[in-house]
């Protein structure tokens, strides 16, 4: 099945600049939303999902008609090899993760968040080490008021401890209380944050996350 529920659909069609109206086959969506900045400010021009027999892909004004004649033949499996798209487990968790919350959430203006979790267009969470330094960090990708995805990066010095599933529990809890979905994506042969997703209530349910690959 095909079908997404309601919170999860309205996130990628906020974020798609549509929807389509068939669960099968590759629907291309032209949406000026891939002309502007995305949540790190770079653009995104390609961005979609797939599951089984079905995909959906928000291109630029005047790509679908480019891009029609190359995929007449392509199945939705095919289309991000096809297109040369990153892939990646699409998960997401409509229910509260149980467990006591974890981190600091912070500003990306402190001096103390690291690079990396500088672009993030909200604030960030991050669990201290022993000697008050950055040890991990959350970061929430805003693609809309929908839905926020989650990204976690945990320093060596830390792995090992659940710190990584705490983190994302909570910022998870945060979501899901601010009216939005957490969603979670990560690359299908990252084992560690696939591990991560799935004790923090991500299942995998067979999405695909297809885009070009961002650029930070």
């Amino acid at each position: 099945m095909n079908q997404l529920p309601d919170a999860v659909r309205r996130h990628l069609e906020a974020w798609f600049g549509g929807w389509p109206t068939s669960a099968s086959g590759i629907a291309l969506l032209e949406s000026d939303l891939r002309r502007r900045p995305a949540w790190d400010g770079n653009q995104l021009p390609d961005v979609g999902v797939t599951h089984n027999d079905f995909a959906v892909l928000s291109v630029a004004p005047g790509q679908a008609s480019v891009l029609a004649d190359r995929l007449e033949h392509v199945d939705a499996a095919d289309l991000a090899d096809t297109l040369g798209l990153m892939v990646g487990a699409f998960r997401w968790n409509l229910t509260a993760p149980p467990g006591d919350d974890a981190g600091e959430w912070v500003a990306t203006t402190d001096q103390r968040v690291p690079g990396w979790l500088k672009p993030f267009n909200g604030d960030v969470l991050i669990e201290w080490d022993d000697q008050g330094h950055y040890g991990a960090g959350v970061g929430r990708k805003m693609h809309n008021a929908f839905g926020h995805e989650i990204s976690v990066v945990t320093e060596p010095s830390l792995r090992g401890r659940g710190i990584a599933r705490r983190l994302v529990a909570t910022a998870a809890r945060r979501i899901l209380a601010d009216g939005a979905v957490p969603t979670y994506v990560h690359l299908l042969d990252n084992h560690a944050s696939a591990k991560v997703a799935e004790a923090a209530g991500f299942a995998d349910l067979g999405w695909r996350y297809i885009g070009t690959p961002e650029v930070t």
